[in-house]
């Protein structure tokens, strides 16, 4: 891959993984009501999940999606199901969650974070479009990681600036009212996000 080539796969890698998405919307609404180091697990776990669905695509699931798309319309029925119950809990939530609090709310676990990445719509069409723009049938190998490797390099400092956002705004939202109108509008714009897989 040139310099030329890699320095676009970059760029593609960054826009992607900062514009506004589930993951991102989802973080934003976690820095708010846990704070960013209670948020950490969630990013780590989007980076591990997403590189992992990078992979999959990488290695042959994107061929396997096309060549049945039943199996395709089952994953975007999944994936925009669970995402709607997400912005459910999300729009649902009306206090911060605090350290040491009983069984309520929470922040995404790893794991959680991790599998969401393989139902979340925007995930795949970033996989699927990284990996066939942007690996070389000559060096597939060499090419798959070169993608992994730009999107590892920008994927946290993108979710943490969302998960640092949401921090910065504890303050002002601390006020139960203003809470829990953020957590409406943060429900909703997640819930919007399924509006391209449907279009």
């Amino acid at each position: 891959m040139s310099l030329e080539a890699f320095t676009a796969l970059i760029a593609f890698a960054f826009v992607t993984s900062i514009t506004p998405g589930p993951n991102n919307l989802m973080l934003l609404a976690s820095g708010v009501n846990f704070g960013f180091a209670r948020t950490i697990p969630h990013m780590l776990g989007i980076g591990f999940g997403f590189l992992s669905l990078l992979l999959g695509v990488g290695f042959g699931l994107g061929a396997a999606l096309t060549a049945f798309p039943s199996l395709h319309a089952a994953l975007k029925i999944a994936g925009g199901a669970y995402l709607l119950y997400l912005a459910w809990r999300i729009a649902m939530s009306r206090s911060m969650g605090k350290v040491g609090e009983g069984a309520g709310a929470r922040p995404m676990a790893f794991f959680e974070a991790a599998a969401f990445q393989w139902v979340n719509p925007k995930a795949w069409v970033m996989a699927v479009t990284a990996m066939a723009v942007y690996t070389n049938p000559e060096a597939p190998f060499l090419s798959m990681a070169l993608v992994a490797v730009a999107f590892a390099a920008v994927n946290l400092p993108s979710v943490s600036t969302w998960a640092g956002f949401g921090t910065a705004l504890r303050g002002f939202l601390s006020d139960p009212v203003r809470l829990k109108w953020f957590n409406i509008a943060m429900g909703l714009l997640l819930a919007a996000t399924l509006w391209p897989m449907l279009a």
